[in-house]
């Protein structure tokens, strides 16, 4: 039975190309779905089903809602992807870019291709729900003069032509991706793998050093923080929840480190241990 992962978008979408570059060679179920809440309501209905969920790029920095809603669904966390995005701009085929007056995508996407965009003339430039999206909207409904910023991906699906690519004003452009499981499913298709790498969330006394003594101590046990975020939390004014991401080498010793922090913490959550991710060229 192939696997069927559940993302925000559809077919083309760069959720869609994450998934399967995280399952490449194996058949998979895309299962489309417009919110990230609408992800993690398809896992909540069928255990079986998995989720991939963007969690921050390198431009345009962390996706804040996507780490509450994996904190409040208690699901966990079993591994991730990091996508090269490359965008292409596209439209119908036989268009010219000189012919060009409206350009409609995501916000995101829209922003990572500003230098390109300001070099185009007298352009109209309108935000969509999602890249994938723009590109189908503009094919079904046979718009001229309309382009979508999205994949190539998504142009090769949506019959659309690519007049320019690699439009992103930063090409160390990617985003990160969480794979996302049901607890025990989460349990049994990590069982027997090799685990290097810890998302963890936590809240802190609202005393002087508190957050130090936490990077004093992952530090002295050895463990790599690769990520650090803070997300106030909602009704408790000037105190926060901090999401962190480590990497280590021995198991044990990030137990070790765990044991020692959680007398130091408040609300201590283990949001899931995996193996760290692959990187798309």
């Amino acid at each position: 039975m192939n696997k069927k992962v559940a993302i925000q978008g559809i077919a083309g979408s760069y959720h869609e190309m994450a998934a399967r570059n995280y399952y490449e060679g194996e058949d998979i179920d895309i299962i489309g779905c417009e919110t990230f809440r609408d992800v993690i309501s398809e896992i909540k209905k069928d255990p079986s089903v998995l989720g991939m969920m963007a969690i921050e790029n390198t431009i345009a920095g962390s996706l804040l809602q996507n780490h509450e809603l994996i904190r409040q669904s208690g699901l966990h966390v079993i591994g991730e992807y990091k996508l090269r995005i490359s965008h292409c701009l596209v439209a119908l085929p036989g268009s010219s870019i000189h012919e060009i007056k409206e350009v409609d995508s995501h916000p995101i996407a829209l922003m990572q291709c500003m230098d390109f965009l300001d070099s185009l003339p007298n352009i109209k430039i309108v935000e969509k729900d999602d890249t994938a999206g723009s590109a189908q909207w503009i094919s079904e409904n046979q718009l001229k003069g309309h382009a979508a910023i999205c994949s190539r991906h998504a142009a090769d699906i949506y019959g659309l032509e690519v007049l320019a690519e690699g439009i992103e004003t930063n090409k160390h452009n990617y985003t990160r991706f969480l794979l996302i499981a049901d607890r025990w499913t989460a349990d049994e298709m990590l069982r027997g793998t090799e685990k290097n790498k810890a998302s963890l969330v936590f809240a802190l006394s609202h005393s002087v050093g508190s957050l130090s003594q936490v990077l004093s101590v992952l530090s002295f046990y050895d463990m790599n923080l690769t990520k650090i975020q803070s997300l106030p939390i909602i009704g408790r004014e000037w105190q926060y929840l901090f999401y962190i991401n480590l990497t280590f080498n021995d198991y044990m010793r990030y137990k070790q480190a765990l044991d020692a922090v959680v007398p130091l913490t408040k609300d201590f959550i283990i949001l899931g241990e995996y193996a760290e991710g692959k990187q798309s060229v």
